[in-house]
């Protein structure tokens, strides 16, 4: 988020420093591992789909200017129960905008998709529009085109004062006088304002093997989140070359950011294995690797982005629970207008303080 905010910001001329108390892109924080999901029929909320249809233009501008890859459209399926958060929600946000999708049986999934095996009473919700996003690739694209505005790297934010005049932040290596300020530093915005009522959630990647590797090609399997059980998912990407990504979507461990573990004991990869077996029969041993990253997350899921309550030079920017990375090159051209002309053409009323 802090990337695409500075490079919308250079990009309309205004004097902008952004710090990052690492050098990104990193693997450090919530923004890496070497793809995200970005989908259209968005199952969370209907509101969103405006949002990620300007994201997905702003991507493939990015690429443009960039002369990088940075989108892989697979197509995307929702499977779950037909009323359920996944299934049901999607198609709720499809049939609000007019999106394309098909609504498709388990059997009508598997045999579309062999190497997706949903229960009996699961229905699968098709949108063609979503794909892979490359992480890192998106994270520097933003950062190298950011022209004009200036860049310190490994200088991490101590402290911060706002009054009349504007803001002051001090760093481990300065201080800094300015008239706004954003606050998108993920899983450390606690941090720096303690009344958000934030928690930081552990996230483990893992990359397995496969019995039937060419049933996991990107023209053979699409990405896949599933509600296997109410109120409880995991989801899945093709094989690019480096194994089949699979991942739990929430119910890790509460962390602090700066103690959380990076290693990932087996008993992680086997539970794992035992909770997709029933529904991808064809991945196997070994795990070809595991990262650790983390999601910050509110207290109804949904994101962050409002002016503090206190200081309205401080911008809050936290659009996180673990789905936001699809959403950050319209998210850059958000903070953009906020700063720069006090609005945004888009609907925010759902990402204000609610809490």
């Amino acid at each position: 988020m802090g990337s695409a905010a500075v490079y919308h910001l250079s990009k309309r001329g205004a004097r902008v420093l952004g710090l990052d108390r690492f050098h990104p892109p990193h693997t450090l924080g919530s923004s890496h591992g070497q793809t995200r999901i970005i989908r259209e029929a968005y199952f969370e909320h209907p509101a969103y789909v405006p949002l990620v249809q300007r994201s997905y233009q702003l991507w493939r501008e990015l690429a443009q200017e960039a002369g990088a890859q940075l989108f892989l459209q697979t197509g995307g399926l929702m499977i779950g129960p037909p009323q359920g958060a996944v299934a049901g929600g999607a198609r709720l946000s499809a049939e609000t905008h007019q999106l394309p999708f098909e609504a498709l049986t388990a059997d009508q999934i598997h045999k579309r998709f062999p190497a997706l095996r949903p229960a009996e009473d699961m229905v699968g919700i098709l949108e063609p529009r979503a794909g892979i996003l490359f992480p890192e690739k998106c994270v520097a694209a933003h950062l190298n085109q950011a022209r004009g505005g200036q860049l310190n790297y490994d200088e991490q934010v101590l402290d911060w004062k706002a009054d009349a005049t504007g803001v002051r932040v001090t760093t481990n290596k300065d201080t800094y006088a300015c008239s706004q300020v954003v606050f998108s530093v993920g899983s450390w915005l606690k941090q720096l304002v303690p009344a958000l009522p934030l928690v930081v959630e552990r996230q483990v990647l893992f990359w397995f093997s496969s019995s039937r590797p060419d049933l996991f090609r990107p023209d053979k399997c699409p990405i896949h989140l599933w509600e296997h059980s109410p109120g409880r998912y995991f989801y899945g990407f093709p094989n690019l070359g480096n194994g089949v990504k699979l991942a739990g979507h929430h119910e890790g461990e509460i962390v602090d950011p700066d103690k959380i573990s990076r290693s990932v004991p087996q008993a992680e990869i086997d539970g794992m294995l035992q909770l997709i077996a029933p529904y991808l029969p064809a991945v196997t041993v070994p795990c070809l690797e595991s990262v650790v990253c983390m999601y910050t997350n509110t207290p109804d899921g949904h994101f962050l982005i409002d002016r503090h309550p206190e200081h309205r030079q401080v911008l809050l920017v936290s659009p996180c629970s673990g789905h936001g990375f699809k959403f950050s090159s319209a998210i850059g051209q958000v903070v953009a207008d906020l700063l720069l002309k006090g609005q945004s053409t888009f609907d925010l009323s759902l990402f204000r303080f609610r809490w």
